[in-house]
């Protein structure tokens, strides 16, 4: 039975579960959630009543999170590329570093993006400085952990890769990082060229003018 992924391809939790899927090649069916399909979103909703994308249908097991998504996949249609290690103590290390790219980049860019969204009354500039604190010291430490790395963990593609491709993607376009992190850069750009999230990029290409913030004129 083919797996069904309810998801929109301009989220960075969608291409984050994406990327784990195009890297072993598995075959899905794209549930496009999105106004022009208003039936699809409504399986979506009776899926899963908190409505939060993406989520995952093999035959009967409905699956959400990005990152339980991924692990899911690893267990169930597990491919060439493991997303987590054998050994329980790297796959400490990929979960650690997985939720330092949820929590610690997506969580305060995302932050950024919403009060842009919101109506100028509803505006909440001192959440927002907060926002971007909390990102100036995130790309900070992860400048410091790439030291001499090239993947997030053991130098393997993994999860938290996975999780680290959007995040960073659109943390650069909502809060640009310091030219002076050379490994943070490198590391992104590194991630950009990998074909898995190099497809997930191009296929939300046309989605750009939705951003927000104003999506710049690169990547």
């Amino acid at each position: 039975m083919t797996l069904k992924l309810y998801a929109h391809p301009f989220s960075s939790y969608c291409q984050k579960a994406l990327i784990a899927l195009y890297e072993n090649g598995i075959a899905f069916d794209w549930q496009m959630l999105s106004p022009d399909h208003p039936e699809i979103y409504a399986e979506f909703a009776d899926l899963w009543p908190l409505k939060r994308f993406p989520v995952l249908v093999d035959g009967e097991r409905v699956v959400t999170e990005a990152s339980i998504i991924i692990e899911y996949l690893h267990l169930y249609h597990p491919g060439p590329v493991r997303m987590l290690p054998d050994a329980p103590k790297a796959a400490l290390e990929v979960r650690h570093l997985d939720r330092f790219f949820d929590n610690y980049i997506s969580a305060p860019l995302q932050a950024i993006v919403g009060n842009a969204l919101r109506p100028a009354h509803q505006h909440d500039p001192y959440g927002v400085a907060q926002a971007r604190c909390l990102l100036e010291n995130a790309y900070a430490w992860l400048d410091r952990y790439m030291d001499g790395r090239t993947w997030a963990v053991d130098d393997t593609f993994s999860l938290a890769d996975c999780g680290a491709a959007p995040s960073l993607f659109y943390a650069d376009w909502t809060h640009p990082i310091d030219p002076a992190l050379t490994r943070v850069h490198a590391y992104r750009r590194r991630l950009l060229e990998r074909p898995s999230f190099a497809r997930a990029v191009d296929e939300a290409r046309t989605y750009r003018a939705l951003f927000p913030l104003g999506a710049p004129d690169r990547d």
